[in-house]
C-alpha cells in the first residue's frame, strides 16, 4: 500500500507542479506582450521626436514652465541634478525615457508631445 500512496503522491506532486509552471509560463508571456507593445508605442514616440527640429527657445520656455522648481532658473540644479552638459552624459533617446518616464526619483514623468520634446532637447543642447 505504501507504493501506491507514493505514486499517488507524486502523480498529485507532478500535477502541481505543472500547474505552476503553466501559471509562471503565462505571467511571463503576459508580461512579456506587455513591455514589446509599451516598447513599441515608446519607439514610434522617440523616433517621431528625434525627427523634429526643435526651438530651443520654445524649449526654454517649456522648461521654465515645468522644470524650474526643481532644476532652477538656469538649470543648475535644485532637487534635481544640474542639466548643463547632460547632453553629454546621456544621449537625447536616454532624455527621453527620463522626462517621459521619470525613471529616477522624485523626478516625475511628463506627457510631453514630440514637438515639446524635440523643443526641450533643442534646449538642453544649448546648456552646453
Amino acid at each position: 500500500m505504501s507504493t501506491s500512496s507514493s505514486s499517488a503522491a507524486e502523480r498529485d506532486f507532478r500535477r502541481d507542479f505543472l500547474k505552476i509552471f503553466f501559471i509562471f509560463f503565462l505571467v511571463l508571456l503576459i508580461c512579456l506582450s506587455i513591455f514589446f507593445l509599451n516598447h513599441d508605442e515608446n519607439n514610434k514616440y522617440t523616433v517621431q521626436t528625434l525627427e523634429l527640429n526643435g526651438s530651443a527657445e520654445e524649449g526654454d520656455a517649456l522648461f521654465k514652465i515645468n522644470c524650474v522648481g526643481c532644476h532652477g532658473i538656469t538649470a543648475r540644479g535644485l532637487v534635481g541634478p544640474d542639466l548643463h552638459s547632460i547632453t553629454q552624459r546621456l544621449n537625447d533617446k536616454e532624455i527621453i525615457k527620463q522626462v517621459t518616464g521619470g525613471l529616477t526619483p522624485p523626478m516625475p514623468s511628463f506627457e510631453i508631445d514630440p514637438v515639446n520634446m524635440s523643443n526641450l532637447l533643442e534646449y538642453l543642447h544649448s546648456l552646453e
